[in-house]
């Protein structure tokens, strides 16, 4: 993050937002097509300004992220957000354009009719802001800040994360926040696709992240401050933590086939 910290201060972020404002404002006057790729860009933006604000903490706290709740492997690490930054009802960069109704109403009860790709929540729960918590995007767990003794979810020993940012290499392949049905990920490398689209609610960490949310794509933000479009596919390839196998068994290095993958991911980039 530390080209983040040249490029995306207070005024830039600032910029952002405006130019996001006039991007959602044209929407009517374009087909849907480009009210498609408006969308896209919006919810870049959105990501970018994240960034922003992920590093603000990084440097307030040495290097290092957020911890998560005390004893986890990392759990519930928006308690650790500014009030300010918690209430999504004026931080609208909660949302991806095309993800921006919560599957949940404010009591917790799930709605009728909502998009198969909705906003994760409303979660309720101390320390989530006076709204309770909703989004589209998830952190990539694994540079939330445990101690060594502990292990993220799937095992992962602590010392593969991503615990302290100002000593990684290659940080433009390691995600940091993501398109996605939850606001924490642990992927693995052996973690298949959901065997439908609405199944992926319920499946398992990559699952919750290869969406098709973006036209075969998903938006991410990663260490290096970067944002960009990637394939579903291509969620495989990436560097989630220290020791991912960026070549695994839904790679093509790793010898993936077309008839590996789910009917409606087939016709997707390979990667």
């Amino acid at each position: 993050m530390r080209r983040a910290r040249q490029s995306l201060r207070r005024a830039d972020v600032g910029v952002l937002v405006l130019c996001a404002a006039l991007v959602m404002t044209s929407l009517a006057a374009v087909g849907p097509q480009g009210r498609r790729r408006a969308r896209k860009a919006v919810c870049l933006s959105n990501l970018r300004q994240w960034g922003g604000i992920f590093d603000s903490y990084i440097q307030q706290n040495g290097g290092h992220f957020f911890t998560g709740s005390p004893g986890s492997p990392g759990y519930w690490w928006p308690r650790e957000l500014d009030d300010e930054h918690k209430n999504w009802k004026q931080m609208k960069i909660w949302f991806c354009p095309e993800a921006d109704r919560p599957q949940m109403d404010e009591n917790g009860t799930y709605r009728n009719n909502v998009p198969t790709f909705a906003a994760w929540g409303i979660f309720q729960g101390v320390d989530l802001g006076p709204y309770g918590l909703t989004g589209s995007y998830s952190i990539n767990g694994y540079t939330i800040d445990i101690p060594e003794s502990r292990y993220y979810e799937g095992g992962v020993p602590s010392l593969d994360g991503w615990r302290d940012f100002g000593s990684i290499a290659h940080a433009e392949e390691v995600p940091l926040f993501v398109d996605a049905l939850r606001f924490d990920l642990w992927p693995r490398e052996t973690d298949p696709p959901a065997a439908s689209e609405p199944a992926a609610w319920s499946s398992n960490h990559m699952a919750r992240c290869a969406i098709n949310r973006h036209d075969g794509a998903v938006n991410c933000l990663f260490l290096d401050g970067s944002a960009r479009k990637v394939g579903l596919k291509e969620l495989w390839t990436l560097k989630w933590h220290r020791s991912f196998n960026t070549e695994g068994p839904w790679t093509r290095a790793g010898g993936v086939e077309s008839a590996d993958w789910p009917q409606w991911m087939r016709g997707f980039r390979d990667y």
